[in-house]
């Protein structure tokens, strides 16, 4: 009986030691690691680092502390994780959307970078080869000194970022590319099953995405004629002509131009010129201004029209006092903008370059 009570209470010390350990450290308190988040957005996809920042403390970092050789958790405490809202290229090599851990290996001239499906362990202790969903190789720099480590999104651009890990005086960069159009389209395919698909504004934006990218032009001539379908508009009917143009189509450009101008108001009309005058097509914007007076002879865009058309003649003097007369109609919120071209052709500057 005594033999038996001694062994429930060293079972019993024993689940007490273990309880209280758990309990200690589940405790909120500062760590000499401190948690970080490095988030940058490529396109619409978001990347995200989320790390331990340990303090380099006078000691050897890089065939010390980290060892050459061994898998490291990129950071201290928990193992650094990455995550990617959409699919991504890592150094060219494909990589789906998910939070993965991110683990490296460290030696004097290259660095593996190592993507885990593990994201949720502490350190690299259990770490397994297995489990890696990618592998890439890369070449560590020279960096000014960080006493704490930081990851960093350098050399931006509209489709890739270098995530640099920075620490002590070392730098471990890889680059992070996404299929931009690619992700946009398939997103979009979401977006048009929710409200979006009900408004001809939605469908427009989409096309114009397309158009402004210069890619996948057919995606957005698509989406122009959904918004077409919706409601014919001068914005849609230009975004069509526009892509149309584009693709190399300038006879069903036409086309569609000669319907949004049909439809446009003065505003509108005078802008499609001015976007004319400065693709140096000035004949057909000459052209556009001289109908708008036309069809609206005392509207204040016709006046700005009319004075630049008595620039391109050479006129000062009846350009001025067409544009006093455009200031003269104009809502009180553009009378100083409009003041700004008065000046110039006071000087006799060319307004229409």
């Amino acid at each position: 009986m005594y033999e038996r009570r001694s062994l429930l209470l060293v079972v019993s010390l024993v689940l007490f030691t273990e309880i209280c350990f758990a309990q200690s450290a589940l405790l909120d308190l500062p760590r000499q690691s401190q948690n970080a988040q490095a988030t940058q957005t490529i396109g619409i996809t978001d990347v995200t680092v989320k790390y331990s920042r340990p303090l380099v403390k006078d000691r050897k970092v890089w065939g010390g502390l980290v060892p050459y050789g061994d898998v490291w958790r990129a950071g201290a405490n928990e193992n650094t994780t990455i995550s990617f809202s959409t699919p991504v290229s890592i150094e060219g090599k494909p990589l789906d959307q998910g939070t993965y851990g991110l683990f490296m290996i460290p030696k004097e001239d290259e660095w593996t970078i190592i993507f885990s499906k593990t994201n949720t362990a502490w350190g690299a202790f259990t770490y397994k080869q297995d489990e890696d969903v990618l592998r890439v190789t890369v070449k560590p720099t020279a960096s000014e000194f960080h006493n704490a480590l930081v990851y960093d999104f350098d050399q931006l651009t509209p489709d890739s970022a270098l995530v640099t890990m920075r620490w002590d005086k070392l730098a471990v960069p890889f680059k992070v590319s996404v299929n931009v159009p690619q992700t946009v389209e398939a997103s979009l395919q979401k977006q048009f099953r929710g409200i979006q698909q009900y408004t001809w504004v939605s469908y427009d934006d989409a096309a114009q995405y397309f158009l402004q990218a210069k890619a996948d032009l057919p995606v957005g001539l698509k989406y122009a004629d959904q918004s077409i379908e919706g409601e014919e508009r001068y914005e849609n009917l230009m975004t069509k002509s526009q892509i149309l143009d584009a693709m190399g189509k300038p006879d069903e450009a036409k086309k569609y131009s000669a319907m949004a101008l049909a439809k446009a108001n003065a505003g509108q009309t005078y802008q499609y010129a001015r976007t004319l005058q400065r693709a140096h097509k000035q004949d057909e914007a000459f052209a556009i201004y001289r109908e708008m007076a036309k069809k609206y002879p005392t509207n204040m865009f016709t006046y700005a029209g009319q004075a630049r058309l008595a620039v391109g003649a050479g006129n000062y003097d009846e350009a001025l006092k067409q544009m006093k007369l455009c200031q003269a109609a104009a809502p009180e919120n553009a009378k100083s903008q409009i003041q700004g071209l008065i000046n110039r052709l006071e000087k006799k500057e060319n307004i229409n370059q």
